[in-house]
């Protein structure tokens, strides 16, 4: 075993799940969604993503292949996020949710990034230095940065969604739609301008957690989730997992560290 942090333990052991369910139902798994109908050879690249998910999650928990393991999963979702959610950007760059949907790849892929900035080898710093070390890491951390941004607006434009999912024992739910999308916009620019970023970067996590926790399991728990919120409880737990890689990667730095990327 090889384990650089409980994030990265967590986030191995979540893309080894991913992997597991895609391989059980022949099919992508949630945060792989979004893929045309219509794509030709969609029910093997369905396997292929299933295979790669699982396959780098084990071998992120291997000394030996933790390097080429992050690599391949670190270029892989870049790829994803480049060729299946951008793309929404670029046919509606006026409407909020496509932004939405790829800060959710944008947060996996910056968690990537991480674990392969910490684990590349010697070919991987004579070829791609500036991926890897602390440019990479910085790298990482302004996408997860960007990523909150994303969500944080997202609460704004799409308030009368996100304030029927408050728990019922809270009051004044559309107040707290807006107050956690204030607090994504706050967390992302505190992690893009360096002030209090350590903090920022696990607050965010936290709230994302909170979301999986407050949210999702007791609709799970009630019998009461419909495969949309199925969907939503698995990109939600896997986003709390990659958002704990990012934080641990602020994990030499103080809490309230000004101008510190």
């Amino acid at each position: 075993m090889h384990i650089a942090s409980v994030g990265h333990a967590v986030f191995a052991a979540t893309m080894i799940a991913l992997g597991i369910m895609g391989l059980i139902q022949g099919d992508f798994a949630p945060i792989w969604q979004s893929v045309p109908a219509g794509l030709p050879a969609r029910e093997a690249l369905a396997y292929l993503c299933a295979f790669i998910s699982l396959a780098a999650g084990l071998g992120l928990l291997w000394r030996r292949a933790a390097a080429p393991a992050a690599r391949v999963l670190f270029v892989y979702l870049l790829l994803w996020m480049l060729l299946f959610k951008v793309r929404f950007i670029v046919l509606a760059p006026t409407q909020e949710g496509p932004y939405q949907s790829c800060g959710e790849t944008a947060v996996i892929v910056a968690a990537a990034w991480v674990l392969y900035a910490w684990f590349a080898g010697d070919w991987d710093r004579r070829w791609l230095g500036f991926a890897i070390g602390d440019k990479g890491v910085r790298g990482a951390r302004v996408l997860y940065g960007l990523a909150l941004i994303a969500f944080g607006l997202s609460h704004f434009a799409y308030v009368n969604l996100t304030a029927p999912l408050v728990p019922g024992w809270l009051p004044a739910h559309v107040f707290w739609a807006y107050f956690t999308g204030s607090t994504f916009l706050a967390a992302g620019a505190a992690v893009l301008i360096g002030i209090y970023a350590r903090l920022a970067a696990a607050l965010s996590a936290l709230q994302i957690g909170l979301f999986t926790l407050l949210v999702w399991v007791p609709l799970l728990a009630a019998g009461h989730i419909s495969a949309q919120h199925w969907t939503e409880l698995v990109v939600s737990w896997t986003l709390t997992a990659a958002g704990w890689v990012v934080a641990d990667s602020y994990r030499d730095m103080p809490w309230l560290a000004v101008n510190r990327r």
